[in-house]
């Protein structure tokens, strides 16, 4: 044992009330339930409302329901780690904003962007700040408010997306519980499939990115649909191949909800049966960075210590990765 490992102690979670349906989205743009229902899997997807609510208000909230959950001082909070695609402001660090707003004033705080695989990465570079010894609490917060970037006119993207936040505290274990290895890809050739155009330094804001809804998220479905099957399928067969684990070893596959036909394909590959596969894309769609956190937040009282968890996601970029992850503790 011995080796000091970095395992997730407590979980948190937040959604917004209002539901869109995609009985609701048949009134906005040309499709239906079922056509929506049998490509991705998705029945609603949560949005946040309201006038300055922005990724923060979400981060917020789940970092404080972990802390509640999980009776901790934020005080005792050494760093936060903010991953999302979808930061309040250029410039200002959310995660800092949302460190001192939840009495984490004694952390230091940063965002990571990686689309959707930010979560994933975001659990390695927390593991390793545990692992060597200098922090002892690192909470992961995965929140992405996609509402506000995504064309409600645009059948391709505004079916898929919701809004969302999770949370996770990552502590040292000496158990050989927690973190036990990761398989992370990116390909920076992806950028041209799925991206927003402008707001960056390559394309700023103005009168004619506005009027060209460049400020939107736009995909190239099918491409961005077949390297991601591709991809999550490889990367979590390739960690189990890597750890010398059978479908019998593995008690979950906690995948990034993208689309359940991406799931399908990845638990397939796995050989893993659909009992064992972590899903709530129906009730949420692509909350981003907060799909991972998500599913554990909707599945923590199934889990029980020493199960393995294989996690895989695949993001804009393109960044991918699968991560292998012994849980710490059982259901509360």
């Amino acid at each position: 044992m011995g080796r000091k490992t970095a395992a997730i102690t407590a979980v948190g979670a937040y959604v917004p009330d209002f539901v869109l349906s995609n009985q609701i989205l048949e009134t906005m743009v040309e499709t239906n339930d079922e056509w929506i229902t049998t490509r991705t899997g998705i029945k609603e997807r949560r949005i946040l409302k309201g006038e300055g609510k922005g990724t923060s208000y979400l981060a917020i909230k789940a970092a404080k329901d972990l802390i509640d959950k999980a009776k901790i001082n934020p005080e005792d909070i050494d760093l936060v780690i903010m991953a999302t695609a979808t930061p309040d402001l250029l410039v200002a660090s959310t995660g800092a904003y949302v460190a001192t707003e939840i009495g984490a004033v004694n952390a230091f705080s940063y965002d990571l962007q990686a689309a959707c695989s930010s979560f994933l990465f975001g659990m390695s570079t927390a593991a390793s700040y545990i692992e060597s010894g200098r922090y002892k609490k690192v909470l992961l917060i995965g929140a992405d408010k996609m509402s506000s970037i995504i064309d409600y006119t645009d059948r391709t993207t505004c079916i898929i997306f919701g809004d969302g936040a999770g949370a996770v505290l990552f502590e040292p274990n000496e158990e050989g519980l927690g973190l036990q290895d990761e398989y992370l890809r990116s390909d920076g050739q992806g950028r041209a499939y799925l991206n927003m155009e402008a707001g960056g330094s390559l394309l700023p804001a103005s009168e004619e990115t506005v009027k060209n809804k460049q400020h939107f998220v736009h995909q190239d479905g099918k491409t961005v649909f077949k390297f991601a099957v591709s991809n999550m399928a490889d990367v979590a067969e390739k960690i189990m191949t890597k750890n010398n684990l059978t479908r019998e070893d593995v008690q979950w596959l906690v995948p990034h909800q993208a689309n359940k036909r991406i799931i399908d394909a990845t638990a397939g590959r796995m050989k893993l049966e659909a009992e064992k596969v972590m899903i709530n894309i129906q009730k949420y769609g692509n909350t981003t960075s907060a799909t991972l956190p998500l599913l554990l937040a909707d599945y923590e009282k199934q889990l029980k210590k020493g199960d393995n968890l294989i996690f895989a996601a695949f993001g804009g970029g393109f960044t991918w990765g699968s991560v292998y992850l012994k849980w710490a503790y059982n259901p509360r």
